[in-house]
């Protein structure tokens, strides 16, 4: 089996790729990645000298070389994507050229070769579920800023390339993830960073944002699971159903660190932000069988832990822009 991963020097495709090559040792992997913001080469050292593993530095926009990778592999997997709710605030512009030309690149392809393509969207497509049941996969797109709008356009492209071509593909919609090798401007890892360095920890309005929580090996295994067993033109919910406030995670992971909550600094909230994300993924659990292993608690502390540990991994990575207490208001490439 030939694998080509888009994206996978990021965060959730590096998880993946390191996941299947241990499940899948004589599978062979090929990671297309531009290596941008939140891509590290670091988070796959281990396989640099692997012969099953190969990385190409491009875009997803080239489509002559999509082409020619699509062409020579038996499944795509797609994580490659900007990913902040935050920087798309403050420039939209690489957020609709990645996730929707970049996607339109890659389907272009895949309905040339007739290949497999996992779609990797995110649970904020549904919008704001305050005051709402959890949303299920049937559920009304309702996008809520440029992050979320790019990836439910993309959505929609991967569905009509379906419909229309027969193309045989599934999209999966993921809660929150964290775990170790996550960009240092998401919440834990910035609470995590910041804390180290006795800054104050920067929390949104009143804190009181909810958002559900997956550790990433657990959303990588679905993902893993999917390609097997996945029916093709269906979408599928993934969460770990761990519900938590913004101001819950702080807390949880200052207390971790031994620190006081005093270090916590109520900032303006950012515009448009949306209270409650929340998914149902009975689907995946009762038609696949893939259920989370993780519980929250204890791979909060194993990810502290990581970070702890591996200084050598974030120092590097750290600026004023990336652990900026209000991310909308700077000016992003």
């Amino acid at each position: 089996m030939k694998i080509l991963v888009c994206g996978g020097s990021g965060f959730i495709g590096s998880a993946f790729i390191r996941n299947y090559v241990l499940n899948n040792p004589e599978s062979y992997i090929t990671n297309l990645d531009n290596l941008t913001i939140g891509s590290n080469q670091e988070n796959l050292k281990n396989l640099h000298n692997n012969s099953h593993y190969k990385f190409v530095k491009d875009d997803i926009r080239n489509e002559i070389l999509i082409a020619d990778l699509v062409k020579d592999h038996d499944i795509i997997v797609n994580f490659a994507a900007e990913s902040h709710v935050d920087r798309s605030i403050a420039n939209p512009k690489p957020f609709i050229e990645t996730n929707i030309l970049g996607t339109f690149s890659l389907l272009e392809a895949i309905r040339k070769y007739d290949k497999f393509f996992v779609h990797v969207s995110t649970d904020e497509v549904y919008g704001d579920a305050e005051n709402q049941s959890s949303f299920t996969e049937l559920s009304q797109i309702n996008t809520g800023n440029p992050y979320s709008a790019t990836k439910a356009a993309a959505d929609h492209l991967v569905a009509s390339y379906h419909r229309t071509y027969g193309i045989n593909c599934i999209t999966t919609r993921c809660t929150n993830n964290f775990g170790p090798c996550q960009f240092p401007e998401k919440l834990i890892p910035k609470t995590i960073i910041r804390s180290i360095k006795n800054l104050k920890v920067p929390l949104y309005g009143d804190g009181t944002q909810i958002r559900s929580w997956i550790y990433v090996d657990d959303h990588v295994r679905a993902i893993e699971s999917l390609i097997s067993k996945g029916i093709s033109g269906h979408v599928y919910n993934i969460t770990a159903y761990d519900e938590l406030t913004n101001k819950t995670i702080v807390e949880k992971t200052l207390d971790i660190l031994g620190k006081s909550h005093d270090m916590i600094e109520y900032v303006g909230d950012r515009p448009g932000h949306d209270k409650r994300y929340s998914i149902d993924c009975s689907k995946i659990e009762n038609q696949i069988g893939w259920k989370h292993q993780y519980k929250f608690d204890d791979a909060l502390k194993q990810t502290v832990d990581w970070y702890l540990q591996n200084q050598s991994w974030w120092e590097p990575l750290i600026n004023e822009n990336t652990l900026h207490p209000q991310p909308w208001t700077i000016t992003w490439k």
